[in-house]
């Protein structure tokens, strides 16, 4: 890393190093925010010592992150629109990392100040989508463009629909766990537990399973939550050194030719899709412009940029051997290819074995641009972990006995973790950013509904408005600061 860096001037390097730790700083806060939905049950439960349950949650977070990969991260990152990550320049990636993550960090320390459980990826998302809007409104450009809404309605349902899945599927789990013990110590409360039989804690079986599906759920949310840090840091990266890192130069010399040989099929695909695609992509005509400028993409544009990626990548074995501003030129090429190609996949024209071989071609259009350095895993996988260590405290008492009338059993506990591990697991495979809190708040919800023991109205009411305000304010907050930004640097 330091060799990338070397040459770079002091206020770029000190810009640098202060976005680092506004990421870093995010994601710690990240940890401790939601430390508390990872080892409630298990504390509240006493299957763990609080700072058992809090080492290890932290470990496991560490771990997700470094094992998780990187598609959940670059899923944020593609919620701004392809001309705002086209465009990296160093002023305008400061004001919109800043501003992102400064609405993202004041969001996350109220909530967690009040106990609130709300959740740090509606309050990133919110943040991102409130950058996108103000820089959509400042270039003049529609509203409709100033955000990736295709990927902003996939992120949006997956965030609404998984806490609902998540207070049902805990809740049809504790049925059936009551259908299958119901006699079962499981079904007691620690209090209940403590006063009859005179025992600390849980049964052995039953303590197991609460330790196992916490430290599951730690580990998931590691490699979900942990990913959008490692997003924010590639931003930061591209839009302050993009010399450096807009392409993987560690790219091997098969990734290489893998990008080059994407390139080539992509042509031979629309050339064999001619009639369907012919007037979406100009095939075949002269178009304005020739290539697509330093901010913008356009469709008709398709096929000199293919030719020019292709003699951009020609004999080319290795990265570094490109000069900086052809780099840069190649990642405008590979991302304007890859908008170009998903807005195809859409066509009604296309049937769906062709629309899966056009999916294959973007992820190998875009494997040496949707990257991570491993440092850059390692930070946020320390940041997250530490930060899990700490904070868990003011939200422990919110999901263990303010969302029902009634303590939460064993029962209720290992139903509403099993399912939060899962679900969050599910949205790791299909590179989707979940939230962890609502998850694991809806799943103790679920259960005690359906053990019929009650939900306290003024702890829902608190955790739903949190949830319905979360979006609104973080967008609002961080278009003012990016506007602010963008002024100032005019």
């Amino acid at each position: 890393m330091i060799d990338l860096l070397s040459g770079l001037d002091a206020w770029v390097l000190i810009s640098l190093f202060f976005a680092l730790a506004f990421v870093l700083a995010f994601e710690f806060i990240n940890g401790f925010h939601d430390t508390a939905n990872a080892v409630a049950t298990v504390i509240y439960t006493k299957a763990m010592p609080p700072h058992l349950a809090v080492f290890f949650s932290g470990v496991f977070n560490f771990l997700g992150v470094l094992l998780g990969g990187v598609g959940v991260a670059y899923a944020i990152v593609h919620l701004l629109p392809v001309e705002l990550l086209v465009n990296v320049n160093t002023g305008h990636g400061l004001a919109m990392v800043f501003s992102l993550l400064a609405a993202a960090i004041t969001w996350n320390l109220g909530t967690w100040y009040f106990g609130i459980p709300a959740s740090s990826s509606h309050t990133l998302i919110g943040s991102i989508l409130g950058v996108g809007l103000a820089n959509a409104l400042i270039s003049g450009i529609p509203v409709s463009d100033g955000v990736n809404w295709q990927k902003a309605i996939d992120i949006g349902a997956s965030l609404v629909f998984s806490p609902m899945a998540g207070f049902l599927v805990a809740g049809l789990v504790l049925l059936a766990l009551k259908w299958w013990r119901p006699a079962s110590k499981m079904h007691k409360t620690p209090d209940q537990r403590r006063k009859m039989d005179d025992k600390k804690h849980p049964p052995f079986w039953n303590r197991l399973v609460l330790v196992i599906s916490a430290m599951a759920v730690s580990f998931v949310h590691g490699s979900n939550d942990g990913q959008k840090g490692i997003g924010l840091i590639m931003l930061v990266l591209i839009g302050i050194v993009p010399s450096a890192f807009v392409l993987d130069l560690n790219s091997t010399t098969y990734q290489i030719e893998r990008t080059r040989d994407a390139t080539l099929h992509l042509s031979q695909f629309y050339e064999r899709n001619n009639a369907s695609l012919a007037e979406f992509l100009a095939l075949g005509k002269s178009v304005k412009g020739d290539l697509p400028d330093q901010f913008s993409c356009n469709p008709q544009q398709t096929e000199p940029t293919i030719a020019a990626l292709l003699t951009s990548l020609k004999g080319v074995a290795d990265y570094h051997s490109i000069p900086a501003e052809k780099r840069i030129e190649i990642r405008r090429y590979l991302l304007c290819l890859d908008d170009t190609a998903k807005k195809v996949s859409k066509l009604p024209a296309l049937d769906s074995r062709e629309k899966a071989d056009l999916e294959k071609l973007r992820k190998d259009l875009t494997a040496t641009t949707e990257y991570a350095p491993f440092w850059v895993i390692l930070a946020v996988a320390l940041a997250l972990g530490l930060g899990t260590m700490v904070g868990w405290k003011r939200v422990v008492k919110t999901i263990g006995e303010k969302i029902g009338k009634q303590g939460m059993t064993y029962a209720q506990g290992m139903a509403a973790q099993i399912t939060t591990a899962f679900a969050i697991g599910m949205a790791n495979i299909f590179a989707l950013p979940v939230s962890t809190t609502h998850i694991l708040s809806s799943g103790v919800a679920g259960t005690m509904v359906a053990n019929k023991s009650g939900l306290q109205g003024g702890t829902i009411k608190t955790i739903l408005m949190a949830w319905v305000l979360t979006l609104p304010a973080t967008i609002a907050l961080s278009a003012t600061l990016f506007w602010l930004a963008s002024k100032a640097l005019a």
